[in-house]
């Protein structure tokens, strides 16, 4: 039986542990049952995003005229689309690649599964050999998977999720008709998507609001919007059952209310109803470790599972579904794991993201309505974007439903609570305030309390430097918004030659 210094299942941010660990001279395996890159890349926010922008200019282009510009009805080169997607997904070939030449680890294009808390058992993709590896530590990255509901029929007449969709299952062309079950962050994206791209969409969403993560006038004013762009919102409904009728797709939709029952004929069935863990491909029971009801793996600010010598980041661990997220924990694992500093804590009081709907959205820290309830004194800001010239320029004005704008949720004492942005822009529009949520300064107020002191402790870097006005840290320590453009300004202080 072979056995590693360090085994590492999932090549998403466990990428980012094992360069680490290879760096430190230490022996490693990777194990790995799909493509290399993890979701992110293969069947999540990059593809995607190689599909909003196009989108996004479609959209820019019908509304042009309000500026003057007359740009003609937009047409979609398809081919030239998805080229430009499927180059970026098979990036993961060449890091795979890399890999299997790299020195001092293994590589096992195979599912794993644990046998005990220091065993893995691998079973290889191609034919099926299994081996039996060992580890002193693991760090499981395995991710999640999208969810399925129990549909009637279903299964028969055939689906697609976003895995199948940035696979076997990717379009010649986009439909003309098209029903998306799910109307989170990823089914609002794609309903922009093929909506922009021509597809008639429809959107089936089980509670009383679209992105219910955000404050309730944003996902109203999100519906507003699609509604206005021609897509059908079926709230407060579920799918019962599906069948094929005449080369379509039928689905019946019922009210969760009423239980009124509705047809819909389509041409294909997106699932987008949420994400599972992918605990249970792992056999995780077998190494005793802890999970939720849920299957989410449980981890403590450490990382740490409760075996001590497993650790579990990203998806996998239910906290929340971003790679920016994911890239945070890595970050603190590597520092825990690989340095001699003080042992860093992972805190999720202020996790910014975007969601790269039309229009778009960007989030951090608290809704109005979370603040209220943890009983925060609550004061609120908001601005339009025809309330400024930039935003006169681009075409906005008080008298266009599309008016998006800036939500600020704050304390008593100035604090930042919450920021939330609807319109153009918003991913880049919201970023600054996770820095300035970052800056640490809340320590000094009059108004701290222990629990922000002790705030500023688990942010060890930052206390030490919160005296200081200007530095990179807030920056250095903060999330980052991905895939945006706020990763360009940020990624440039990890190019900074400092003298020694």
């Amino acid at each position: 039986m072979k056995h590693y210094d360090l085994i590492i299942i999932g090549s998403g941010s466990g990428l980012m542990v094992l360069e680490a660990a290879l760096a430190k001279g230490l022996s490693c395996a990777i194990v790995e049952r799909s493509k290399f890159g993890g979701t992110c890349l293969t069947k999540g926010c990059i593809p995607s995003k190689m599909l909003v922008y196009p989108a996004d200019l479609i959209r820019d282009a019908e509304q042009a005229s309000r500026i003057g510009v007359q740009l003609g009805t937009p047409s979609v080169d398809w081919e030239r689309v998805s080229t430009r997607m499927w180059k970026q997904i098979n990036y993961s070939k060449r890091i795979a690649e890399n890999f299997h030449e790299m020195p001092g680890v293994d590589v096992y294009e195979a599912t794993g599964e644990f046998t005990g808390p220091n065993t893995l058992s691998v079973k290889y993709l191609e034919g099926s050999e299994t081996e039996e590896i060992s580890g002193d530590r693991f760090v499981i990255a395995a991710g999640a998977r999208s969810f399925v509901p129990n549909i009637e029929g279903l299964a028969e007449v055939g689906y697609i999720t976003s895995e199948t969709f940035f696979g076997d299952k990717f379009p010649e062309k986009p439909w003309e008709r098209l029903l998306i079950v799910g109307g989170g962050a990823i089914g609002t994206e794609f309903a922009h998507i093929f909506s922009a791209f021509g597809s008639k969409v429809t959107v089936v969403e089980m509670g009383s609001r679209l992105i219910a993560t955000e404050e309730e006038e944003i996902s109203e004013f999100v519906q507003q919007q699609f509604v206005e762009s021609g897509i059908d919102i079926f709230n407060d409904s579920r799918a019962v059952a599906a069948s094929s009728e005449n080369g379509s797709k039928k689905l019946v939709v019922e009210n969760t209310k009423t239980g009124e029952r509705q047809e819909i004929i389509t041409d294909e069935i997106f699932i987008s109803s949420g994400v599972r863990s992918n605990s249970d491909l792992l056999r995780c029971d077998a190494a005793g470790i802890d999970m939720d009801a849920r299957g989410w793996i449980i981890t403590n600010e450490h990382m740490e599972t409760s075996q001590k010598h497993i650790y579990a980041i990203g998806d996998i661990n239910g906290k929340y579904q971003f790679r920016h997220t994911a890239n945070y924990e890595a970050e603190i694992l590597i520092n825990n794991l690989f340095t001699d500093r003080e042992k860093r804590s992972a805190c999720y009081d202020a996790v910014p993201w975007a969601i790269y709907t039309r229009p778009q959205v960007g989030h951090v820290g608290l809704t109005e309505r979370q603040a209220r309830g943890k009983g925060y004194r609550v004061f609120i800001g908001r601005s339009y974007y025809s309330d400024v010239a930039a935003g006169i320029a681009m075409g906005h004005s008080q008298h266009y439903s599309d008016n998006g704008f800036v939500k600020i949720v704050a304390g008593e004492d100035k604090r930042i609570l919450g920021v939330h942005v609807v319109g153009p822009h918003a991913a880049i529009l919201v970023q600054p305030f996770e820095y300035l949520i970052n800056t640490g300064y809340k320590c000094d107020s009059p108004y701290a309390s222990d629990a922000d002191r002790e705030w500023c402790k688990a942010r060890q870097a930052i206390y030490e430097s919160c005296r200081i006005p200007g530095t990179l840290r807030p920056i250095m320590d903060s999330m980052v918004i991905h895939p945006s453009l706020n990763e360009l300004t940020a990624w440039a202080i990890e190019e900074i030659e400092w003298e020694e």
